[in-house]
C-alpha cells in the first residue's frame, strides 16, 4: 500500500513538472521568470492532492510528512478549506479515524494529532478552532490535549465563552483524576492569551480553574504562574 501511494505521488509530480514545462515561454526557465496565475494554482493544486493523499495514507511517517507540508503552506498564507479538512483528519487519527487489524486499532498515532493540533493553531480559522474543541473534548492523550488547549490560545477566539468553558472542563476532568501539570500550565497561558485577545475574561468557569489550580496538586511554578495570572486578570478593566 505503501509504494502504490508513493508511485502515485511520483506521477503528480511528474504531471505536474511536465505541465509547468510545456507553460513555459521557450528559452526561459521557471527560475529566469516569475510563475503566472495558472501554474502557481496548478501548483498548489498538486501539492494540496499530496498532501491529501499522504494524510490519508496508513503510514505514520507519511502523515507526519503531510504535517509539514501543512506547515509550509500555511508559512507562504494558504488558508484553505482544503489544508482544514485535512488537518482536522489527522486531528482525529486513532479516535474518530479507527483502522483496525484483528480487533487491534493500528493507528492511534498521539504524536500526528498533537502535531496536527499545533498547526491547527497556526491556520487560526474558525474551523480550526471548531476542530481543536473537539479534540480537547474528545481526545483521551494529555499531550495532545495540552497542544491543543496552547493551540485554541494561540487563535484567541472566545465567542460565547465557549472556548474558556470546555478548557476548564478539561483541565478539571483531569483535576479529579490525574492532575497534570504541563495541561494546567497550558491552560493558564490559554487564558492569558484569550484574556488580552478579548479585553479580558469574564468566563466564571474559567476563573474557577484558576483558582483551583492556584491551590490545586501542582508543582509550585504552576500554583505560583496561577496566582500571577490572577492578579493579572484584575488589570482588565
Amino acid at each position: 500500500m505503501v509504494i502504490k501511494r508513493l508511485l502515485v505521488f511520483a506521477v503528480m509530480l511528474a504531471l505536474a513538472s511536465s505541465v509547468l514545462m510545456a507553460q513555459s515561454r521557450p528559452g526561459l526557465t521557471l527560475t529566469d521568470r516569475e510563475m503566472t496565475v495558472e501554474e502557481s494554482y496548478l501548483q498548489e493544486s498538486i501539492e494540496l492532492m499530496i498532501i491529501r493523499e499522504q494524510s490519508r495514507s496508513e503510514n505514520r511517517d507519511m502523515k507526519m510528512v503531510a504535517l509539514e507540508y501543512i506547515g509550509e503552506a500555511i508559512d507562504r498564507g494558504n488558508r484553505s478549506d482544503e489544508i482544514a479538512a485535512s488537518l482536522e483528519f489527522l486531528s482525529m487519527e486513532g479516535v474518530l479515524n479507527l483502522t483496525r487489524e484483528n480487533g487491534r486499532v493500528v493507528n492511534n498515532f498521539p504524536d500526528v494529532r498533537r502535531e496536527a493540533a499545533t498547526q491547527l493553531g497556526r491556520l487560526g480559522t474558525p474551523a480550526a478552532r471548531d476542530t481543536l474543541l473537539k479534540m480537547v473534548n474528545g481526545d483521551n492523550e494529555p499531550m495532545v490535549i495540552t497542544e491543543a488547549i496552547r493551540a485554541l490560545g494561540t487563535i484567541g477566539d472566545n465567542d460565547y465563552d465557549e472556548v474558556t468553558r470546555q478548557i476548564s472542563w478539561t483541565v478539571n476532568r483531569f483535576d479529579r483524576l490525574n492532575p497534570d501539570n504541563f495541561m494546567a500550565l497550558s491552560a493558564l497561558d490559554a487564558f492569558e492569551r484569550i484574556a488580552e485577545a478579548n479585553g479580558g475574561l469574564r468566563d466564571r468557569a474559567a476563573i474557577d480553574t484558576i483558582i483551583r489550580i492556584s491551590e490545586g496538586p501542582y508543582v509550585t511554578p504552576v500554583r505560583e504562574r496561577a496566582r500571577a495570572l490572577l492578579n493579572e486578570l484584575r488589570g482588565f478593566e
